[in-house]
């Protein structure tokens, strides 16, 4: 198996793990309707008993996962309202589509939850909600809290992001600058019934961090919130209004975001219907059947990018010095999200700066392919999916006069490949459940 076999195999092995949370598909397979009954994995609902079905959804997956229920529903659904990423909008029957920005929030993405918080306003007890919540659906459902603006909101996110803040410490923020999540949108559609259809991006599947929480209890407070503003020494560097919510909330001068026990979620179903997971054992499975011994590594890879990659990189070393922890031609597999640290002013994102990292550690060695992509077919602000290197990148990248130890310094991932290349291009998936990365050795 040499390189030109092990890096077309590689992206099979990818491709294969993002068609296995195709939302359509997942839809499909978790929720059915025969005759007047709606069956959502283990709980039924008698439609006669609703009056209307309206459908609401915000993430980059929100559009295909519309059409998954419009194909499910038909006629029965009444209407709705989805906000999606710039790119990622598919045309549907009955749910209107409103393209926004990820991942700084802006005008867009705020006119569509205002209408998706109209829409829940006038609902009532009669009433059948589906909300469809997948990656990215925190900075597409922006509806700042009394008091801010949606510039307010766009500063704080900003914020933390350049300060490369978890995204546990950034939902936990929005939630509480917000009118929507942290179990908001779920009091604001009681008494509606509620089901929420979940394509997972956050390691652990948490769900009062996927998209926020909007649906579920939240167990963070106005206090983590200010906690985490301090930490990252941004109290004076976010707008005072933002500072000022959060110090009164701290008082307990601001209400809480709905905690368990609220009645609202007694009528709130969440059900995840895709994961990482999912994808990592689907590209096993097309991995073994490309010949390959194949292992799982995690689906749950989180850290500093760079330090992840040189993680991989020792399994593949190990790989040709001994044969374990899985032997040749072997195939590793890993999920989740690693974060970069800003220090340079160039353009990439963490699946092409994992790649870069990890080509650095296997110049010269024997074959071996490193692939790493975002299952949303984007990574970072960049046309790309990720990238993919092998063991001879670096002598073609010195061939072309790139300093690859200077690309990496200056965040400049995406123009390091694209000379040679070796950028992952699969255009929007319409899914999005966190990262696949491929470790391959021939």
């Amino acid at each position: 198996m040499n390189v030109s076999r092990l890096r077309k195999d590689a992206e099979a092995i990818f491709l294969a793990g993002v068609k296995a949370v195709e939302p359509a598909q997942a839809i499909r397979k978790h929720v059915t309707l025969k005759e007047d009954r709606l069956t959502v994995n283990d709980r039924t609902y008698n439609l006669p008993d609703y009056e209307n079905i309206f459908v609401i959804g915000a993430g980059k997956a929100s559009a295909a996962m519309g059409q998954g229920v419009e194909d499910v529903l038909g006629e029965r659904l009444k209407s709705g309202v989805v906000n999606v990423k710039y790119g990622h909008a598919l045309p549907l029957q009955k749910i209107q589509v409103n393209e926004a920005g990820h991942p700084v929030p802006d005008e867009a993405g705020f006119q569509g939850a205002q209408q998706i918080a109209d829409l829940l306003k006038k609902t009532g007890e009669k009433d059948l909600v589906i909300f469809l919540i997948s990656g990215g659906g925190s900075a597409l459902l922006p509806y700042p809290a009394e008091g801010l603006t949606l510039d307010d909101k766009q500063q704080v996110t900003q914020r933390l992001l350049e300060v490369s803040a978890t995204i546990h410490e950034i939902n936990a923020v929005r939630k509480h600058i917000s009118q929507l999540k942290g179990g908001r949108l779920a009091r604001l559609a009681f008494p509606s019934t509620l089901i929420s259809l979940i394509l997972s991006d956050v390691i652990g599947d948490d769900l009062d961090t996927i998209a926020s929480g909007p649906t579920v209890p939240d167990h963070s407070t106005f206090a983590e919130c200010l906690r985490i503003v301090k930490k990252y020494g941004l109290m004076d560097k976010i707008p005072a209004s933002v500072a000022g919510i959060l110090e009164k909330g701290a008082r307990g001068e601001i209400e809480e975001t709905p905690k368990a026990g609220n009645p609202a979620f007694e009528r709130t179903q969440n059900l995840i219907i895709g994961s990482n997971i999912q994808a990592v054992k689907a590209a096993k499975i097309k991995a073994e059947e490309l010949g390959y011994n194949s292992l799982i590594l995690s689906s749950s890879i989180e850290g500093e990018t760079r330090e992840v990659a040189r993680v991989h990189t020792a399994v593949a070393r190990e790989i040709l010095k001994t044969g374990s922890p899985v032997s040749r031609p072997a195939c590793v597999i890993s999920g989740g999200e690693t974060t970069v640290t800003i220090r340079g002013k160039g353009l990439g994102g963490r699946n092409q700066e994992f790649v870069l990292a990890a080509a650095i550690e296997i110049d010269g060695l024997e074959d071996m392919v490193i692939l790493s992509g975002g299952t949303d077919g984007t990574d970072g602000p960049t046309d790309a999916a990720g990238a993919i290197a092998d063991n001879q990148t670096m002598n073609r990248s010195r061939e072309l006069g790139l300093d690859a130890e200077q690309f990496l310094r200056e965040n400049d991932s995406y123009h390091f490949f694209k000379p040679l290349g070796d950028l992952l291009i699969t255009g929007p998936t319409y899914t999005n459940v966190m990262d696949l990365r491929l470790v391959m050795v021939g």
